[in-house]
């Protein structure tokens, strides 16, 4: 029991960053839209389209945080400094985000907010995919703690990595405007999705093919065999993915995008495990070897589990609640 315990929690984590990226993905995809709509009257109706849902959806990051303090202690210690720029800075995209969205909807001039809330949730997006490439390209530890400097992060990979993720969840949010946004801004998201789509497609090729150039152990993973029969269909998958998606988009589709969107994130997220499992701290770092004593995760792992299926069922019902489009001039006071 004790040797699944770490693996467990690895995927109770997973699961919940999982779910932040993409139900907060979209959230921030509207703000990195938000200086293309043509006026104050659209960007209402942008806002109205997430407003009964952003807020709940940041509680994943939380889930994602909080559970790698309780699980993995060891590398919550060298995550936290060898990331703390791009974490702290994160935070206060979210801040400005949220703080934007409350404000701008009794301000009297909401120029100051829409900015606030477009370079929060641009800042907020690049921030998390520098901290992703931070990872990927791996984190020194020495004697069980973090070895490097303040800036080990700040390379041309990580930062390849911030804009892979911009154009993502900018991605998500055109999809999302397509199906829930009626007139203009559903029409313009439809063509937003298709630019968009393309430079996901062109970032992901690059970040997929230079991730094992850093890595022999990554090379091997994926290009030996037997390995590479097994993993090729990851990618196909993805192209085929696309592929539909681009061709739902031309169709007039309003549902299925947005759900091709997702799909193209967890392919993503799929090879970025495959990648680095069982390393929680790459290179050198596995979830056994970080993980907290068993009592600790079991005490824990207890309440996640009878807490999680409420919050999926509140969150699945908020949704359902709140399904339908939101109509032109529609505002979110």
């Amino acid at each position: 029991m004790e040797w699944y315990l770490p693996v467990m929690w690895a995927a109770l984590i997973g699961t919940a960053v999982s779910l932040y990226v993409i139900l907060d993905g979209f959230d921030l995809g509207i703000g990195i839209l938000f200086p293309f709509a043509k006026d104050d009257r659209e960007r209402d109706q942008m806002m109205a389209t997430v407003k009964p849902f952003w807020d709940g959806n940041e509680t994943w990051l939380v889930l994602g945080g909080g559970g790698l303090f309780v699980a993995f202690p060891q590398a919550y210690a060298i995550i936290m400094p060898a990331l703390y720029l791009p974490v702290i800075v994160m935070l206060l995209g979210l801040i400005f985000r949220g703080v934007a969205f409350e404000f701008r909807s009794v301000a009297e001039t909401k120029a100051k907010w829409n900015f606030a809330f477009a370079a929060g949730s641009t800042i907020a997006a690049f921030s998390q995919g520098v901290i992703l490439g931070g990872m990927i390209q791996g984190i020194k530890i020495e004697n069980g703690a973090f070895a490097g400097g303040p800036f080990e992060w700040a390379t041309p990979f990580s930062a390849l990595c911030g804009l892979a993720l911009v154009s993502g969840y900018g991605l998500l949010g055109a999809t999302w405007l397509n199906m829930k946004a009626e007139g203009p801004v559903g029409q313009r998201g439809r063509s937003q999705a298709k630019l968009l789509l393309l430079a996901v497609l062109v970032f992901m090729g690059i970040v997929s093919l230079w991730t094992p150039m850093m890595s022999e152990r990554i090379f091997a993973r994926w290009f030996s065999l037997p390995n590479f029969y097994f993993l090729w269909p990851v990618p196909a998958v993805t192209g085929l993915v696309a592929l539909a998606l681009w061709r739902w988009i031309e169709k007039g589709r309003e549902i299925l995008p947005f759900f091709a969107s997702i799909m193209l994130f967890l392919l993503g997220y799929l090879g970025i495990v495959i990648s680095n499992f069982p390393y929680l701290v790459p290179p050198s770092l596995t979830v056994w070897d970080a993980a907290a004593a068993p009592a600790s995760q079991i005490f824990m792992l207890v309440g996640t589990l009878v807490l999680l299926p409420v919050i999926l069922g509140y969150t699945a019902m908020i949704y359902w609640v709140f399904r339908g489009k939101v109509a032109e001039g529609e505002s979110y006071h």
